[in-house]
């Protein structure tokens, strides 16, 4: 989904200026000047580039869009100062060098992050990932540990216990996310697309919502894109883009990542989103093994199942509203629509459960 900008050559060079006349380079690992920054892809929102300083020291630097929208400054805020937090956890992260607020220094706030040895897996796994369905299979376990780690950190004693408001998190969900949707529909075109499930599946979460579990920190968007794989090992290396994490109950981030399972029995239409994809655990074992790891009641984890796909199918259906009023391409929103398509039948399927 992502829609990052391409920096002009002007724009970079006045990128290096700003940045060799700021005070904080000298903090930074390395030596010596920035002398290059190379665009990154894998941000949606933000820019990124590798920061290489004189001695070849690389790092990654991280800022909001040149045409910030409303809410981005706040949302990249939001992930320093989460990553700031982690750095004393052991939930795989990168490491935050520096964290600049004062947008005279650099045109808008940014960050400089360390340089994960890894790879975002998309499509054809590479090496090993490929090659060994071991190893798919300890990968998964490792993604679904990574958001253990993550829902055992005390947010209090870590200085997030205002990183959102947790009574009734999970209660708010549906309505929230159900406005999202009935939003699009000011748009006769969408209307007309609009999946019959909508109304049904909000109405389920609500007739079914569970007491919520202890409070924790929630990723937000717990996906294979905003992971990284370590290369020498089926490992988690790091999991990035943290703006949207808030607090919450983080049995969302277990379902989110389940949205992208594919397993025998799952509505047609939609393909894994890794090649190759035998030897990955169910989503049974996965459940029973977060379970496991962190001590939480997974009793009612098909409810969230539901959540997760009603609140990423919402999501996707912006990027299809918007390709509709000709501000996305026309292709890709067809794309997001079609898999939104997908959730939603999913949702279908787990409330037909009952």
């Amino acid at each position: 989904m992502s829609t990052q900008e391409t920096p002009a050559a002007d724009d970079t060079q006045a990128d290096l200026d700003r940045l060799n006349s700021w005070s904080g380079v000298a903090e930074l690992p390395g030596d010596g000047p920035v002398t290059a920054l190379e665009p990154l892809t894998g941000g949606a929102q933000n820019l990124l580039f590798v920061l290489r300083r004189a001695d070849g020291t690389e790092l990654v630097l991280r800022r909001p869009g040149r045409h910030l929208k409303a809410g981005a400054s706040d949302a990249f805020r939001r992930e320093s100062r989460v990553l700031g937090a982690l750095a004393s956890t052991d939930v795989p992260h990168p490491r935050l060098y520096a964290s600049v607020q004062d947008e005279a220094v650099f045109g808008a706030p940014f960050s400089v992050l360390e340089k994960i040895d890894g790879f975002m897996p998309r499509g054809q796994l590479p090496g090993r990932y490929g090659e060994d369905p071991e190893w798919r299979r300890a990968v998964s376990f490792a993604l679904v540990d990574g958001a253990a780690r993550l829902a055992a950190v005390d947010p209090d004693a870590h200085g997030l216990a205002d990183l959102g408001r947790p009574e009734g998190w999970l209660a708010r969900q549906t309505p929230k996310y159900l406005k999202v949707l009935h939003g699009y529909r000011t748009d006769p075109a969408y209307l007309e697309s609009e999946n019959p499930h909508v109304d049904a599946v909000a109405d389920w979460l609500v007739a079914h919502a569970p007491k919520q579990g202890a409070t924790g920190i929630v990723h937000g968007d717990l996906q294979f894109a905003n992971v990284m794989f370590a290369h020498d090992a089926p490992r988690l290396a790091a999991v990035v883009d943290w703006e949207m994490a808030s607090l919450g109950d983080p049995l969302l981030d277990l379902a989110w990542i389940l949205t992208a399972w594919r397993e025998p029995g799952d509505p047609p239409g939609s393909d894994p989103q890794l090649r190759p994809w035998d030897g990955m655990p169910s989503r049974a074992e996965l459940v029973a093994y977060y379970a496991e790891r962190t001590g939480r009641d997974v009793s009612a984890f098909r409810w969230y199942q539901v959540l997760a796909c009603f609140r990423l199918a919402a999501l996707l259906e912006g990027s299809h509203a918007r390709a509709l009023a000709g501000k996305l391409n026309r292709r890709m929103g067809e794309a997001f629509h079609a898999y939104a398509g997908w959730l939603w039948e999913k949702a279908r399927q787990e409330m037909a459960g009952d």
